[in-house]
């Protein structure tokens, strides 16, 4: 039987903590105003605070300035060309051009298969808090996991080695200019109870 005195009592209420989760949105549409840089390090300081089997902390962060930004969106615009066409490229550049924010997360990479299943998993906990966080902060935030995060002129780019770290996706975060709808499968087709 657990003694319930030990845990700290929570200053937010369960309804509370669930109405801030589903208000968390994935955006892609941002104000041109520049977040300050000590809100994105406070949110990758709670970020790493994520579940972690055997405490591996396989996570790393980039905050990634203009040159390599460029760097990326040069690459990423030269793969959608190759697949869609120079047009769909052009557009798609001038998009991430928009991005006011860039982070890129990568994992250590670990030999053993099944804790490089959890340190994949520890990495998706710690982006999720890292975009809670900025949620809280008035920012909004996107992880991409595309073709270009599996790229191998990727790891050159971010100037790391791709035998150490993968990297698990980018982050771009800013002041949103609207808020997404969304919907989520009805929970009785997700959730199932075995006896």
């Amino acid at each position: 039987m657990t003694d319930r005195s030990i845990l700290k009592a929570s200053p937010i209420t369960p309804a509370d903590a669930a109405e801030f989760i589903r208000g968390r949105r994935s955006v892609d549409q941002f104000t041109d105003d520049t977040p300050d840089p000590a809100i994105i390090r406070d949110a990758v300081e709670v970020a790493r605070w994520a579940p972690n089997h055997h405490l591996t902390q396989p996570w790393r962060f980039y905050q990634l300035g203009p040159k390599t930004q460029d760097a990326i969106i040069d690459l990423n615009t030269r793969l959608v060309a190759e697949r869609k066409g120079d047009e769909v490229a052009i557009a798609k550049r001038e998009r991430w051009q928009s991005m006011p924010g860039w982070l890129a997360i990568t994992c250590v990479v670990e030999d053993d298969p099944v804790t490089a299943r959890e340190d994949y998993a520890a990495c998706a906990c710690a982006i999720q808090n890292l975009s809670l966080y900025l949620h809280s902060a008035g920012l909004a935030s996107k992880w991409i996991s595309g073709e270009v995060t599996r790229h191998p002129d990727l790891a050159s780019i971010l100037d790391i080695d791709s035998a150490r770290e993968y990297c698990v996706g980018l982050l771009w975060y800013g002041y949103p200019k609207r808020q997404p709808r969304s919907q989520r499968s009805d929970l009785d087709r997700i959730l199932t109870t075995r006896p």
